[in-house]
């Protein structure tokens, strides 16, 4: 049996592949990459060229492949690349897919937030044709605030206004663990299995106050909450990446003032039933973090 993973030199398909190779020693793993002389991957894990943007191509990747991660990163284009590469997987006959959605796609109150909207799209078409597949919808990546180190040791900020309604934020780690898990599922199951949908979440609501608190206790130090301003925000990102992508996040941090995205005990609950363990908290996350931002 085979599994393709898409995205798979980024944080979460790493994390997927890792998380494969320590449940299977028996199922070939392939990764797709524009670049498989750059790709540095397992030597478990065949390279394989490809790139979702080339539905011809991805479709000629998807030989011999059963199983099918589909991560799409948030792009200009990521809802004809997405829609595009569960066509070509349908086209395939790949017996399952594991698509990687967003916590909140079904949710009203984010729908005129783009890369929310892309992928609620996406999971209608999935429902409308009946595919075989597992939606996975992450929360707001806890390792997103590992890049906050200088804003946290330095002036002593927690610098993402992410307002006061609150957030279940999710480790990458249980994503990949998720993915795994229904990847091999679906991989080593006689036939196509039926849909499922599953949050994947903290298992507590956190608050822009809140993180500042729980930095400060982790590093021994004052941290407070930088605020809601949302225009210094946008302002920053557009220092780093394409003015689009900087009011999408924008959109993505009002929203998450307004309504928070909070998840359900029910949520946590069938989580933690496929995970084999607790969800992992944000707490543990900074701790790690503090002792090696320490050393």
């Amino acid at each position: 049996m085979t599994i393709l993973v898409t995205g798979a030199t980024g944080l979460i398909g790493r994390e997927v592949l890792d998380a494969l190779r320590a449940r299977s020693t028996t199922t070939a793993l392939r990764a797709l990459t524009r670049d498989p002389a750059a790709a540095r991957l397992p030597d478990e894990v065949a390279a394989i060229a490809g790139d979702l943007a080339d539905p011809v191509g991805f479709e000629a990747a998807l030989d011999g492949v059963d199983t099918l991660f589909l991560l799409v990163p948030n792009i200009a284009d990521e809802l004809t690349q997405a829609m595009l590469a569960l066509d070509a997987a349908r086209r395939a006959k790949v017996k399952g897919i594991v698509y990687l959605s967003v916590f909140g796609a079904d949710n009203a109150e984010y729908a005129d937030l783009p890369h929310f909207a892309s992928k609620g799209t996406v999971e209608r078409m999935i429902e409308a044709l009946d595919l075989p597949v597992t939606i996975l919808r992450p929360a707001y990546f806890i390792q997103n605030d590992a890049g906050m180190r200088d804003a946290l040791t330095g002036p002593g900020l927690y610098p993402m206004p992410i307002g006061e309604r609150g957030l279940s934020m999710v480790d990458t780690r249980d994503i990949g663990e998720a993915a795994a898990v229904e990847l091999l599922r679906r991989d080593t199951a006689p036939g196509t299995l039926p849909r499922e949908t599953y949050a994947l979440v903290g298992p507590e609501a956190l608050t822009g106050p809140a993180l500042a608190a729980l930095w400060g206790e982790v590093l021994g130090r004052e941290v407070r909450y930088g605020g809601d301003d949302l225009d210094g925000f946008e302002a920053r990102l557009r220092q780093t990446m394409p003015n689009w992508l900087a009011r999408d996040l924008r959109l993505m941090c009002v929203r998450y003032q307004s309504a928070g995205a909070v998840a359900g005990p029910q949520d946590i609950a069938r989580l933690t039933a496929l995970l084999g363990h607790p969800p992992r908290s944000y707490r543990a996350f900074a701790a790690e973090m503090a002792r090696s931002w320490v050393g």
